[in-house]
This record gives C-alpha cells, structure tokens and sequence, in this order.
C-alpha cells in the first residue's frame, strides 16, 4: 500500500529507462534548448495572434493584468522546478500529487491533464483550419475543413511516433520559424509606435480593478503550459536541474513575447480599429510596412505555431497517461514506449481528438465544442493546484528536505503565489465549465474504481519496471 508522504520517491534509475542515446537513434533526450522550447511552443499556440484584440476593449490597463499573471505563472514556474528537482520523473503534476497525497491523488491529477491535451489538441487543430483557409481555401466546404484538421492533427502524431529526435527537432524548428514574426511585431512595432493610437486606459467603463480581473480572465489560459518541461522530465538530461531552468526560462519568453507583442501592436493600430480587428498581428504589420501581405505572414505564422504547439501536447498528452499505467492507474498499454515515446498515449490520444474533431464538424454547431474547450480550462487547474499542493505539504511536513529559514520562507510564498494564481484559473473558467468539469473528473472515479480493484487482485501490485 502506498503510504502518503513517509517513503522517500524511487531513484530514478528504478521508475526510468533512459532514453539510451546510443541504443536508439530515434530516441534522445532533451537538453536546456528543446526543454525550453518545449515549454515555450506549448505555452504559445495560435491565441497570441488574437490576444491583443481580444484585451483591446479593456484598454491599455490590460498591460497590468499580463504583469499580475506573468508573477502567478513564473511562481508556478518555480514550483514545477522545484518538485522536479525533488522527483525527476515522467509525469510531472501526476507523479508529485501521487508521491505526496497517493494513489486516489495522482489519478485526478493524470485523468484531468489527459482530457485537456486532447480536447485542447482537437480544438487547437480546428482553429488552425482557420488560418489555412487564407492560404488555400478550405472552409468552402464542411469536410474539407474538416479533413484539412484531422491532417493538422496527425502529422504532428507521426513526428512523435517517430521518437523523440523527431519531436525535439519539429519543436525547435517550429518554435524559432514562429518567433521570427512574432519578434518582428513585438520588436519593430516599438519603432512605429504611436502614442495616439493606444485609446483610453480604461475603456471598460468600470472600476480599474474590475477591468484588470475582466482582462485577466481573458489572458489567464494564454499561460497554460508552464509544466512541459516537468511533464518531460523523463526525457530530459540532467532533469535535476534542466527541468527548473528551462520551466522558469520559457515562461519568462513566452510572458515577454505576450507583453512586447500586445503593446507593439496597441501604438500601432488604432484602438477602435483594434477592437473589431479579427487579425491584429496583420493590422500591425501592414501599418508598419504597408502593403496587404500582413494577412499571409501572419496566418503561415499562426500555422507553424498551432504545428508545433500540437507537436508539444501530443508528446505530452501521452507522457501521463504512461506514468500512471507503470503505476497500475491506468491501463498498461499506455506504458508501452518506442522510439522514447508512448506510442500507444499518441494512438489514443489522436483518435480521441480526432472524433471530436468530426463530431466539431458533423454537428453543424460549434457551440457543443466551445463548452467542451472550456471545460479544459478547468481541468487543467487540478493537476496544477495538485501540484502546488504537494510542495506546500512538503514545505509544512519539513519531511522531503532540510533548508534553513529564508529559504523555507522563500518558497512557502512562491508556493501560495503559485497556489493562488492556479485558484484564479479556476474562477476564470466560469461557472458553467467548472460544473461540467467536475462532471468529467467523477467519471474518471469510475475508471479509477476499475483500475484499483484490478491493482488489488495483481499479485504483482504496483508495477515499478518498464
């Protein structure tokens, strides 16, 4: 039986095979520059190219609400890193909330983060459709565009069914090509900077605070991801100390990228124009530049961070998934690798993402998958206040390591400030999504029950061994 927060985590020689660099050439681990790209190239996906119009209402006091959640995301950042620093396995949220509170715990936390990467995965395929239809014409026709989005979504799949070399490679590959127009706005708009475009700071008509809760609940999903790295960890040299910096590195470029981006673009096109803008990067670059080739950079742009953001959470939506099922939590056909990847977690994840995505289709309403990319907002704070749970428990109990004052202070503050800002995701996910959320994590009751009675009758028990 397992026993919450007594018996010191396995060393990671016991839970992990390496990557064996030099049995598999398909497999390598991750060194600082993929981990951070990783982090990174999930964290940004296709939102940033409507972020600034969709934070334009509110005015320029929205530029205070990305300051107040880029401290709640790099506190959590710093958290990950911690945790990571203490158990160094594949898994992340799942394997501290299970080390921590057990068995029941680190299922939750597993269950919720499957179901946001692969309804996130088919939602983010679904509005990659969009961009592509500026480039070749697909939305003339319901299975086109269909079609168009399950091959968005697998040929990320077979980078990962590839190995590991393949996904570090598409994910560095794709995170330089999309910061390069991401950096030209961010950078070169503050040299076409306009004062008098930024509109009024407060257009909300309400009080400051309540314009900056109201913009923030916008941004608040915009820094989901923060946790790439330690979800990877497995698959990371060095994860030690890897997994920390390039968690606290990532987040801290994609909040610069956000922050630079959003102001470049509020000096360079007009407010009330922006408010109504459907593509603002566009907007931007063609006040800067002229012309109307805004729209083409932009969407190839949009396309290539949308390919490598799926090429991100389809490694990670199986990298759970695999350290539950070496655990006994989750089927054992989810722990099977290839290649240093759980080609079985891609299978599945795939095709549950790709049904959702026909079901998008086929239903003639887009607002079923609206409600169901909600919800995955709120699922994805389980495994994150789990996570931040666990190193408030680990600080308290004074069991896991032996530090002196200021440093116990030090990070029983980040954890609260990483604590908070998971409780903020909650709120921001509203009260419908929450609901239906909570609707999903029951079900997954369910399958734990089945899960735990079959762990119970195994004469092995908990499997340690891959």
């Amino acid at each position: 039986m397992h026993v919450t927060g007594t018996v010191p985590p396995p060393a990671p020689d016991q839970r992990e095979t390496p990557a064996a660099p030099g049995g598999n050439r398909h497999a390598r681990r991750f060194g600082l520059p993929v981990a951070t790209a990783l982090v990174m190239g999930n964290i940004i996906g296709g939102g940033i190219f409507l972020l600034p119009a969709s934070v334009a209402p509110f005015g320029t006091i929205s530029l205070l609400a990305f300051g107040v959640l880029t401290v709640g995301a790099v506190a959590l950042a710093l958290v990950f890193g911690r945790l990571a620093a203490r158990d160094p396995r594949t898994g992340g949220p799942y394997v501290y909330a299970r080390e921590a509170f057990g068995d029941f715990a680190g299922f939750l936390a597993a269950w919720a983060y499957w179901i946001t990467t692969w309804v996130s995965n088919a939602a983010l395929a679904v509005a990659a459709v969009g961009y592509l239809d500026v480039l070749i014409p697909v939305n003339d026709h319901r299975w086109t565009a269909c079609l168009a989005a399950l091959v968005i979504q697998w040929l990320p799949a077979l980078a990962n069914f590839a190995g590991t070399r393949w996904v570090g490679a598409v994910q560095v590959v794709s995170t330089v090509l999309k910061f390069v127009p991401l950096l030209l706005v961010a950078v070169g708009g503050l040299f076409f900077f306009d004062p008098g475009n930024l509109g009024p700071f407060n257009a909300s008509g309400g009080s400051g605070i309540g314009a900056v809760s109201a913009a923030a609940a916008i941004l608040l999903f915009s820094y989901l991801g923060v946790e790439s790295a330690a979800v990877s960890a497995g698959e990371v040299k060095n994860p030690r100390r890897t997994v920390g910096r390039a968690t606290v590195i990532g987040t801290a470029g994609a909040a610069l990228v956000y922050l630079l981006g959003t102001l470049s673009v509020f000096g360079t096109v007009a407010h009330d124009r922006l408010v109504d803008s459907a593509a603002p990067f566009s907007d931007a670059v063609n006040a800067m530049f002229g012309g109307a080739w805004g729209g083409w950079a932009v969407a190839i742009a949009a396309l290539v961070s949308m390919t490598g953001c799926l090429n991100g959470w389809t490694l990670l939506s199986a990298q759970t998934p695999y350290a539950a099922a070496r655990d006994g939590l989750f089927p054992a056909a989810f722990a099977r690798k290839r290649r240093g990847v759980p080609t079985v977690g891609v299978g599945v994840t795939v095709v549950l993402a790709s049904l959702l995505t026909v079901y998008n289709y086929t239903s003639g309403s887009a607002k079923v998958f609206e409600v169901l990319v909600l919800v995955t907002t709120f699922t994805a704070t389980v495994p994150y206040l789990l996570a931040t749970a666990a190193q408030l428990f680990h600080l308290v109990s004074g069991q896991r390591e032996r530090v002196n004052r200021a440093r116990l202070v030090r990070d029983a503050v980040i954890a609260s400030v990483a604590a908070a800002f998971s409780l903020w995701l909650v709120a921001g996910a509203g009260y419908a999504a929450v609901y239906q959320g909570v609707l999903f994590l029951f079900a997954g009751v369910l399958v734990h029950a089945v899960m735990a009675a079959r762990r119970q009758r195994s004469p092995r028990g908990d499997r340690s061994s891959g």
